[in-house]
C-alpha cells in the first residue's frame, strides 16, 4: 500500500514541480512520478539534513518534497539549456 501512495503523491509533487517550472508540457506521467520522488528525497537530504521518507505525509513534508522537485527540476534545466527557467 506504501508504494501506491508513494507513486500518487509522487506524481502530484511532480506534476506541481513542472507547471511551477514550466516544463509540464515536455513531460509525462511517469518523469512526473520520477521527479516528485526523487524531489522528496533532494528536499529531505537538503532542508531536514537526511531524509524525510519515514515521516508522515504532512504539509510540511509535502512543501519539502515540492522544493526539492523544484530544486530537481531547475538544476535539469540549467544543464539542459544553460539556464535556469
Amino acid at each position: 500500500m506504501n508504494l501506491i501512495i508513494w507513486l500518487i503523491v509522487g506524481g502530484v509533487i511532480g506534476w506541481l514541480a513542472s507547471i511551477i517550472m514550466r516544463t509540464d508540457a515536455q513531460q509525462g506521467i511517469f518523469l512526473n512520478i520520477i521527479v516528485g520522488i526523487v524531489g522528496a528525497f533532494l528536499g529531505g537530504l537538503i532542508f531536514t539534513g537526511g531524509s524525510i521518507n519515514n515521516a508522515p505525509l504532512t504539509l510540511y513534508t509535502f512543501l519539502v518534497s515540492l522544493l526539492g522537485a523544484v530544486v530537481l527540476l531547475a538544476i535539469v534545466n540549467l544543464f539542459r539549456r544553460g539556464r535556469v527557467r
